[in-house]
């Protein structure tokens, strides 16, 4: 019988702009490939130049110290840009779609009759194996590895999260397939977890060689991070590889028809959404006809993942390799005159400094990105402690970060973290510090002293 793991700590924030649960076919042209989607991918290697013809799974570029792993186009049709940032970063291939869908072909194949080097090396020609990725650090999963586990979270908890129930529905033979791809590629244990309380998808429950588990508890219940903490850790020298459900079930369906098919349900969420709802698109395409005509007047932050942990992008950017989600809230680009001293009852707030937590604890709110002061004094206060449910001291992991202690930063837990377990911390941090970015900074940090 599959456990229930019960979390104390977190903080659920409820926002306004909730999609709808219906799908709409999104018709778009153009779609682009995001280097900068992958950590620690410093210098890909280019194989494509402007005016050149692709296919959906040709390879546009692969990572230089890694050569093996290669990343390929989503969409058939023409590299319109190939566009550079500072210091001659690679930001984006951008391709203007045909519209004929060709595919190159990669040979459909039983996971049961490959070895494991087969399988992985199919997946490494396909461009899907960036899909997996390891615990420590957070990087593209090494293909010369051998995980203790591999684990996938089932559902998402951050604000205005897709509701994974809702868009794998249907899809039990290709999720099936990606969970006899997962199985090949460790000795030990394919680990599925699910929302405690919900009533699961039969995809979810009707998966055979997976290990169920059940959270319970407020945000960052979802975070795989908090999942392997609490069934499985990380030691020094473990690597653990994990995944999403929508990725596996592109590995499924790589293995039942030989392409690579790049389709995602996208929810398109936020206060400034006019209509928000679920999209049926691909990995990379433009938010452009997403939110033309479907997002309120004034100054707005687009988003391509959530609140907590998404990345901004122009309103004519696009969705990145590993979200599902695109959010549009307003921009905080104003000043408040004693904002702290009124009474704030349609304020949020985690430390109840506010009315709003007692007239109204179920209120869902419209949020902005003005964070209400600056950068202050970092002093500990405990308040990290209770939205990060792991037994770490998550201040002092930080504080270890900034002052580049290797010995200290492995005995506080910093292989067992990512910058989304202490995305919470950093939205209540009344120092206003960047902690997502100094444990960034730390992981990085770590993986070259340890390579």
């Amino acid at each position: 019988m599959a456990d229930t793991i019960k979390l104390k700590r977190g903080l659920d924030i409820k926002l306004i702009g909730l999609a709808e649960k219906r799908v709409i076919p999104l018709n778009a042209r153009k779609y682009a490939l995001k280097p900068t989607d992958f950590v620690a991918l410093r210098y890909p290697k280019v194989l494509v130049n402007e005016g050149d013809e692709v296919k959906i799974g040709t390879v546009l570029c692969y990572d230089k110290y890694r050569e093996r792993i290669q990343f390929t186009s989503p969409v058939s049709g023409k590299i319109t840009g190939i566009k550079r940032g500072p210091k001659r970063i690679l930001e984006e291939f951008q391709i203007e779609s045909d519209e004929k869908d060709t595919h190159v072909d990669f040979g459909a194949a039983n996971p049961a009759d490959l070895s494991r080097e087969e399988i992985i090396q199919k997946m490494l020609d396909s461009g899907i194996w960036p899909m997996l990725r390891q615990r420590p650090y957070s990087v593209i999963a090494n293909p010369e590895d051998k995980p203790k586990a591999i684990f996938i979270s089932g559902f998402e908890s951050a604000p205005l999260a897709p509701d994974m129930n809702f868009i794998v529905e249907g899809k039990e033979r290709e999720f099936q397939a990606g969970i006899d791809v997962l199985t090949q590629l460790t000795e030990g244990k394919v680990h599925l977890s699910l929302k405690a309380g919900d009533k699961p998808s039969k995809v979810f429950t009707g998966a055979s060689n997976v290990d169920l588990h059940y959270f319970q508890g407020p945000h960052p219940a979802s975070n795989v991070g908090v999942q392997i903490h609490h069934i499985e850790p990380i030691n020094k020298g473990d690597i653990v590889w994990y995944t999403y459900p929508q990725e596996v079930i592109t590995i499924g369906r790589l293995f039942l028809e030989g392409k690579y098919n790049p389709e995602k349900i996208v929810a398109l969420t936020g206060s400034e959404v006019l209509k928000p709802q679920y999209y049926k698109t691909r990995i990379g395409v433009s938010i452009e006809n997403m939110v033309k005509d479907n997002v309120k007047e004034g100054q707005l932050r687009y988003i391509s993942g959530n609140v907590l942990t998404g990345t901004k992008i122009r309103k004519d950017g696009y969705l990145s390799f590993y979200h599902n989600q695109i959010t549009v809230i307003p921009e905080g680009n104003y000043y408040e005159f004693f904002g702290w001293a009124k009474p704030g009852l349609n304020k949020f707030s985690n430390s109840r400094s506010f009315l709003s937590w007692w007239f109204k604890p179920n209120k869902r709110y419209r949020l902005d990105t003005n964070m209400h002061g600056g950068e202050r004094a970092y002093v500990m206060s405990g308040e990290y402690d209770k939205v990060i449910p792991m037994d770490i001291l998550p201040v002092q992991l930080v504080k270890s970060i900034i002052i580049e202690d290797i010995d200290l930063m492995e005995n506080l837990g910093i292989y067992e973290v990512d910058e989304e377990d202490f995305a919470l911390a950093e939205v209540i941090c009344t120092s206003k510090i960047n902690v997502q970015s100094i444990i960034r900074k730390g992981l990085n940090l770590m993986r070259a002293e340890m390579s």
